[in-house]
């Protein structure tokens, strides 16, 4: 079922912004004096309640850190979590003045595995967010991508049907949670396939 909507509900890292700055986990590793592989195996196995909203920072890498058998201490964990944060930072202009153009056609979304803290200073950084129709950021609404309840949040959240819903992700495992629940689904490649997919989406 379909109220005729039309919404296209983006990804942001690796769609609109861009994945993890090169050489930050390596920059985080020296600063706890351990090895990078080891650092990153432990930053990543602790991160899904952290993204999921249910860990505060200083909770995440006390994981880590312990995770680590490294020593925890307040001035580390915020230097950590800050280098951590500005890591997340960057987006793909083009792909912002795409999606902005869009908000002249259609219902613009935005559904992003994000922690709380990161989401916070993400939004202070990119006021065009605040232009859009709806933004979802798992550290926010407690779900964190590819669980269903996330998708719902955002059918729920609009008052709309999943069939509204054109979800744009680059990861397809996320895409197909998003099918399973109603959505359309497009695995991101880049813009100009993605600018192709969505004028064959949207009504003439």
């Amino acid at each position: 079922m379909s109220t005729d909507r039309n919404i296209v509900l983006f990804d942001l890292f690796g769609v609109i912004a861009r994945h993890q700055r090169p050489g930050a986990l390596g920059k985080m590793a020296a600063r706890c004096h351990t090895d990078t592989d080891a650092f990153t195996t432990a930053y990543w196995a602790c991160r899904p309640p952290y993204d999921a909203g249910r860990q505060s920072a200083p909770e995440y890498w006390t994981a880590v850190l312990r995770r680590l058998s490294l020593p925890v201490d307040a001035d580390s964990v915020e230097e950590l979590r800050l280098t951590d944060i500005d890591s997340w930072s960057r987006v793909d202009d083009r792909m912002v003045a795409y999606v902005q153009s869009l908000c002249d056609v259609a219902e613009v979304a935005v559904l992003s595995n994000i922690p709380s803290d990161h989401a916070d200073a993400f939004l202070t950084a990119q006021p065009w967010l605040h232009d859009l129709n709806h933004v979802a950021l798992s550290g926010k609404i407690k779900v964190a991508k590819p669980t269903p309840a996330a998708f719902h949040h955002c059918v729920v959240a609009m008052r709309a049907a999943p069939a509204d819903f054109l979800f744009v992700d680059d990861r397809e495992e996320n895409v197909r949670a998003a099918q399973a629940t109603g959505m359309n689904g497009h695995v991101f490649t880049n813009r100009d396939e993605l600018a192709a997919v969505i004028d064959t989406w949207l009504p003439t």
